[in-house]
């Protein structure tokens, strides 16, 4: 297994991230709404919003996946968020980064894993919105095209204080 390196602006991606106040805080049903809609438009048993720190990527909102945080030096969205485009991987057996993976040989037993890193309008990747199989899979354009599009409504919301999406919902829009 190998871990990913930290960005090379880690200490200003970090800084974008606590500046948002959304670590640790309770779920949010404007979040939930994204995730549940990628498990269904891609038939995956799992989808997460995941906000990478210094030492774990933790789970802002998630369907199938049982814990809500894993330490980062296992996760597939800290080698994600290493890049601007999604990251596919279609068999995580079959990668040397990630095939002795603990999330790969035990549960919940990673084989595909698609990751849109969540960047700030200076470019800073916060975590990621991934969708995550038990199967190997590939995605066609159409479907890359989808997953970019939802991780811009998590940035959206991300970048939204709460009460704006709130007082747009009680508005109609």
């Amino acid at each position: 297994m190998l871990s990913a390196p930290a960005p090379d602006n880690e200490a200003e991606r970090l800084a974008a991230l606590y500046a948002l106040l959304i670590l640790d805080t309770p779920r949010e049903e404007r979040f939930d709404r994204i995730v549940a809609f990628a498990t269904s438009e891609f038939d995956v048993p799992i989808a997460l919003i995941s906000l990478i720190d210094g030492e774990r990527q933790w789970f802002k909102s998630n369907v199938g996946m049982p814990m809500c945080e894993t330490g980062r030096d296992v996760s597939f969205c800290g080698h994600a968020i290493l890049r601007d485009d999604i990251m596919v991987i279609p068999d995580a057996a079959d990668d040397i980064r990630f095939a002795d993976n603990p999330m790969v040989t035990g549960s919940p037993h990673i084989r595909f894993y698609a990751g849109a890193p969540l960047l700030t309008p200076q470019g800073h990747a916060l975590g990621t919105l991934c969708i995550i199989d038990t199967k190997p899979r590939q995605l066609d354009e159409i479907e890359l095209a989808i997953l970019s599009t939802l991780r811009g409504l998590v940035m959206q919301e991300l970048q939204s204080p709460k009460g704006d999406t709130d007082a747009r919902a009680q508005a109609g829009g």
